[in-house]
């Protein structure tokens, strides 16, 4: 049902796009109403507008806090054109219909992530009449069209011109729709920003979360499943969900699992660090003076399990990296770093068609304190699992202290181990991974694939396990592999026997006091 575009009220805090808007609706013959700043707006633009106190016959007051929250206003929008009392009342009293509501709120979300924001900033950037005004709008849907975004401007105005002005119930539901999206996610923007004042700031009674959608996906996980990429709105962070994609073909589900796995894990390493990932673990990792020499130590890490593999660099890709990733016939997915140089970037944009180029920006900020998992009818909500790593409260446990140069290695080790699946166990020379073992459901088998992995490598590296050992057979393992120090975490009833067992073969261990699971 075609409904006819009379009347309009425009009230916009981002005014992209908006002219032409209200150049077609005073085509059309539209009575325009507006505020403030819009009205100022399209008067410039030479379109006839009227203020809003010239409909409600009351000024706008306490700084523009109260402007629409009038019964001129929300009489005009709720009014039932259906119901011959409804119009018969709002005659009455002098009331107007009002038959689209063009309206996006105060940008609130980008507010709060501005940083070093002051809370009286925040405070002023909560919309109230703009809320209340759209969803009297939405409300009436049978009878008011609703547009909260300007991207939504331009099949406005297609569907006003192929259908003389007017727009279709279809529509208007449609419209209505997107107005309780934002309203509830605007919302939860709100509510989040005061809980975190509160005693409950991260885990509160209760959790919402609004997510937009970036992208959808060939599919999921595998063929037959649906999928999409949803992120979060003015997210400022350096991660997967706010990189721009540079050159290749689309991502997929997989991808975008394995890149945020391979970034967290990068964007921890201090120095020039490379991190290759394969179904969602690192089966490569190194650090180097040099970009390109990280990369070539962590490709080397495991050949074989890198084809195909996704690349996380935390420092910007120069032409001696580009190079290296371009040796010989690697397979690669996906790279994502903070920056190309210019021939890098031309370089590896030349070298394949579909290798996936994503760029994030400099990496400051860590990644979001809060990690969610989504079970069958509930989210499990936890702080990250970073910050509680400090080297100098590890222990040593053993007769034989570790080495400086054993220290070094252990604490890489330890960082690369926290980002693999439990059982995890990591196998590494210096600072460059030479086995790892994923995954399973016994610890030493993780030890046996992590030795295999490496093969002589194994001889003179250290070792890390993401929670204690339960039995002094994974040292005995170690041991043969020529493993000379272990770092764990402690706290197994059998501790001591992992600790006589190393002394037996002059391994040094050292105790965390902090555990790794990852699930």
């Amino acid at each position: 049902m075609l409904h006819p575009i009379r009347r309009a009220l425009i009230s916009v805090s981002d005014k992209s796009g908006l002219i032409d808007l209200a150049k077609v609706l005073a085509g059309f013959g539209v009575d325009l109403i507006s505020t403030g700043g819009t009205r100022k707006a399209l008067a410039e633009a030479g379109l006839p507008v009227r203020d809003i106190s010239e409909v409600t016959d009351f000024p706008e007051m306490l700084d523009g806090r109260v402007k629409t929250l009038h019964p001129k206003i929300h009489g005009g929008l709720l009014a039932r054109r259906d119901l011959p009392e409804h119009m018969a009342t709002i005659a009455k009293h002098a009331i107007q219909p009002i038959d689209l509501v063009v309206c996006n709120l105060y940008p609130f979300e980008q507010t709060v992530a501005k940083p070093g924001v002051a809370d009286e900033e925040v405070i002023e950037n909560i919309d109230i009449g703009g809320p209340s005004m759209l969803r009297s709008a939405a409300k009436n849907f049978a009878a008011v069209a609703v547009i909260t975004a300007s991207d939504q401007y331009q099949a406005i105005i297609d569907e006003l011109r192929a259908n003389e002005g007017s727009l279709t119930l279809e529509t208007r539901r449609m419209l209505a729709r997107s107005v309780f999206e934002r309203t509830s996610a605007y919302d939860a923007a709100i509510a989040n920003y005061f809980g975190k004042s509160t005693v409950e700031s991260e885990l509160p009674a209760r959790f919402s979360t609004t997510l937009v959608r970036k992208s959808g996906l060939r599919y999921g996980e595998n063929p037959h499943q649906k999928a999409a990429f949803y992120v979060e709105p003015a997210n400022r962070r350096s991660n997967v969900a706010g990189a721009e994609q540079l050159h290749g073909k689309e991502l997929s589900y997989n991808n975008i699992l394995d890149l945020d796995s391979a970034l967290n894990l990068a964007r921890e390493l201090s120095e020039p660090a490379a991190i290759v990932v394969k179904h969602n673990n690192p089966c490569g990792a190194a650090t180097a003076s040099t970009l390109a020499s990280a990369f070539a130590e962590a490709w080397d890490g495991d050949p074989l399990s890198a084809f195909g593999g996704i690349i996380a660099f935390n420092r910007p890709v120069d032409s001696a990296t580009a190079d290296a990733l371009m040796f010989g016939e690697r397979f690669v997915e996906c790279v994502i770093a903070p920056d190309y140089d210019s021939v890098a970037l031309d370089s590896l944009k030349k070298w394949k068609k579909n290798v996936r180029l994503l760029r994030t920006g400099p990496l400051t900020g860590g990644p979001q304190r809060l990690d969610y998992r989504r079970v069958d009818g509930g989210l499990l909500v936890q702080t990250r699992d970073v910050g509680a790593d400090d080297l100098v409260k590890w222990e040593v446990k053993t007769k034989r202290a570790p080495t400086q140069a054993e220290r070094n290695a252990l604490w890489f080790t330890w960082l690369v181990c926290k980002h693999v699946k439990s059982n995890a166990i990591v196998l590494a020379n210096g600072t460059h991974i030479v086995g790892v073992g994923a995954g399973q459901m016994s610890r030493v088998v993780s030890v046996e694939i992590a030795v295999k992995k490496a093969g002589d490598r194994s001889k003179g590296s250290v070792l890390a396990s993401d929670a204690f050992f339960p039995f002094p057979d994974n040292v005995e393992l170690a041991a043969a592999a020529g493993v000379t120090a272990i770092v764990q975490p402690g706290g197994s009833v059998k501790d001591a026997d992992s600790i006589a067992a190393c002394d037996k073969h002059g391994i040094a261990m050292m105790f965390t006091g902090v555990r790794h699971f990852r699930h």
